[in-house]
């Protein structure tokens, strides 16, 4: 006998603003409990030291989270030189130390050797697995942790202040795995000294931003006085990037009982002639998201029904 689902059927992102000194866990348990809702997860760990958006889906949502995790990141963070700490950021051991202060001239001249796409180095602690074990595991347990070098994708990385000598304040816009805290470590060094993050906010994940966001204080405000509902985002908003086909009713019955669907007439019908074998889709029947879909030489296969 199924056991029954304790909550609602609720489905849809919120665009949590996380507060310091929080665990993304503990933001998607009381966006959860705000909403009711079954099921929840969320779209792209911040650290407890970290603050900004943390995007939190719910019910049918969950199916999306991995496009969400795909996107792009927007960070602004302020390094701290001269020490070096054991998790790359301030609440870490020091590890070293280093009396030399980069100028803006020199922070200015070593950003371009890391954009575009470049070989990183994640923090031991991370939730990068060794052996099938988190690697800050391992490193809380005092094991030496190898991390290999990966390449990740940085669009943009910016000097915004120098409010001292100690600080610098940088906005990034990264790709797909890149860890912040490692950038902060290996710019200190190539600047001859030594690094860590002293504060980190999120911008933006995807296709969620600020504007878009709301805070805890006020989901648990509204929670008490009107719908939360009101703040809860459409799960297709996690797939802005991807095209849109439009379906007949009937070819949205197909796809949602696992059937294919022939291409060629909803192309013609779409005047579509640029997507490629391949391509990655978002099936829809007027507004509800029937599937996440792929074109399969002349067919159009789902690849995550929606139940919506």
């Amino acid at each position: 006998m199924t056991r029954k689902r304790r909550g609602e059927a609720v489905h849809g992102w919120v665009a949590v603003d996380k507060p310091l000194g929080m665990s993304s866990t503990h933001v998607v348990t009381l966006v959860r409990r705000a909403f009711n809702a079954q099921k929840a997860g969320h779209g792209g760990t911040l650290d407890p030291l970290a603050t900004g958006i943390l995007p939190v889906a719910l019910g049918e949502a969950t199916k999306t989270v991995p496009y969400v995790m795909d996107g792009r990141k927007i960070y602004r963070f302020t390094v701290c030189f001269g020490e070096e700490r054991s998790t790359d950021d301030k609440e870490g051991e020091v590890t070293a130390t280093h009396p030399h202060r980069p100028t803006r001239e020199e922070l200015l001249a070593a950003l371009p050797q890391f954009l575009g796409e470049i070989q990183q180095i994640p923090p031991k602690y991370s939730a990068v697995k060794v052996d099938g074990q988190r690697a800050y595991d391992l490193a809380r347990d005092g094991e030496e942790v190898d991390l290999k070098a990966r390449t990740i994708l940085i669009e943009s990385f910016e000097l915004e202040d120098m409010p001292d000598a100690d600080h610098a304040v940088f906005r990034v816009r990264t790709g797909k795995g890149a860890y912040v805290r490692s950038l902060a470590r290996d710019l200190s060094r190539a600047v001859g000294t030594v690094g860590h993050v002293a504060t980190l906010r999120r911008l933006a994940c995807g296709p969620f931003d600020e504007p878009s966001s709301i805070s805890l204080d006020k989901l648990d405000a509204v929670r008490h006085s009107a719908a939360p509902a009101d703040f809860l985002l459409p799960v297709v908003t996690a797939l802005d990037d991807i095209p849109a086909l439009a379906l007949t009713e009937a070819e949205a019955r197909r796809l949602s009982n696992g059937l294919t669907v022939a291409y060629a007439p909803v192309a013609a019908r779409l005047a579509l002639s640029d997507l490629a074998d391949g391509t990655t889709v978002r099936a829809m029947d007027g507004e509800r998201l029937v599937a996440i879909a792929r074109l399969h030489g002349p067919e159009i296969r789902s690849v995550r029904v929606m139940n919506l």
